[in-house]
């Protein structure tokens, strides 16, 4: 991806202002790689705004980030701004108008999903990058800006969190050199980890135990679903994005290849439900799945949106698990 990483540095050096987007409800990925391109365009003296469309409240997970200049509504001069989007995979995930996207002097697509769907008028899609992190690190490196503690903090955060903590399938050996680069500029690991895993608000806990309490298991243990009610975020006075790190505690059980989550936001009240699924395995591409419904995502990793019925949902994925696994 060579001529492509050049040619974004191209494009980030010859325009003066720019918008940073990222997915709604974002992850660590997503806010990794928006800060990490924020302070390197700051580094260069390029006028950026970070971005994040919906009204959901970020995860508490990453509230010690700094992260005060996150902008939720579009600046004024919003026609006049390249839109540099990272970590999504579609136009739509940007949470951005069609109208938006149109009317921009350029539209930049940083990305590691192997889903991708090339929406940019340049488009740097490294499918096999353990996190759209690890591509910023590289364009940052491109651009000719040092490696800042801060910066390098940004992208760690992207590296741990999209690798599940160097666990999951995409935690290749180029991102432990990565990791291992990252902490000779600054980065404490066990600090990181304290942070983002080891500081959970007890209402998270709660909220845990519910879904875990309406956990079960489906084609002979090898599926596990369950749900969390818009009650149970009401009851807990909690936003939505406690649910982080449920689907987790569920992939963990033994035996189980598919690991789903049906939520049902608090807010609006007539929202539709969000379905998150986990694979054990590459040999099961929930994406696919996900795809079926208008989502998307990796292939261990994906979700999507409906109206159907909770019960629907479960057994339409049923119905796809049990297909893969014929096919497989």
């Amino acid at each position: 991806m060579t001529a492509e990483l050049a040619a974004v540095a191209d494009a980030i050096r010859v325009n003066d202002r720019f918008l940073l987007v990222s997915h709604e409800n974002p992850d660590g990925d997503a806010l990794g790689s928006l800060l990490a391109t924020k302070l390197t365009l700051d580094a260069i003296g390029k006028d950026s705004v970070m971005f994040i469309g919906g009204e959901l409240t970020l995860p508490p997970d990453y509230d010690f980030m700094p992260l005060d200049d996150l902008a939720r509504t579009l600046p004024d001069d919003i026609a006049a701004r390249v839109i540099l989007a990272l970590d999504s995979a579609t136009a739509d995930r940007t949470q951005l108008d069609p109208e938006v996207l149109a009317a921009a002097p350029l539209v930049i697509d940083v990305d590691h999903h192997h889903d991708n769907t090339r929406y940019g008028a340049i488009n740097l899609v490294v499918a096999d990058a353990s996190s759209t992190g690890e591509i910023v690190r590289d364009l940052v490196a491109e651009l000719g800006v040092d490696l800042t503690p801060a910066i390098a903090q940004a992208i760690y955060i992207a590296l741990v969190t999209d690798t599940g903590r160097f666990q999951y399938t995409n935690t290749t050996r180029r991102a432990h050199i990565l990791a291992a680069e990252l902490m000779e500029h600054g980065v404490d690991p066990q600090e990181i980890y304290r942070r983002i895993y080891e500081s959970a608000p007890f209402a998270r806990q709660k909220l845990k135990g519910r879904a875990l309490e309406r956990a079960a298991l489906y084609e002979g243990g090898r599926m596990i679903a369950s749900y969390l009610l818009r009650g149970d975020f009401e009851e807990l006075g909690v936003g939505e994005e406690f649910a982080e790190g449920v689907i987790d505690e569920l992939r963990s059980v033994k035996g189980v290849e598919l690991a789903m989550t049906v939520r049902e936001p608090p807010e609006p009240p007539d929202a539709q439900r969000r379905i998150s699924m986990r694979s054990a395995s590459d040999r099961l591409d929930v994406s696919a799945i996900a795809r079926q419904r208008g989502g998307g995502g990796h292939r261990r990793a994906a979700g999507f949106s409906t109206d159907e019925s909770i019960e629907e949902i479960i057994e339409f994925v049923r119905g796809e698990f049990a297909d893969a696994a014929a096919r497989a």
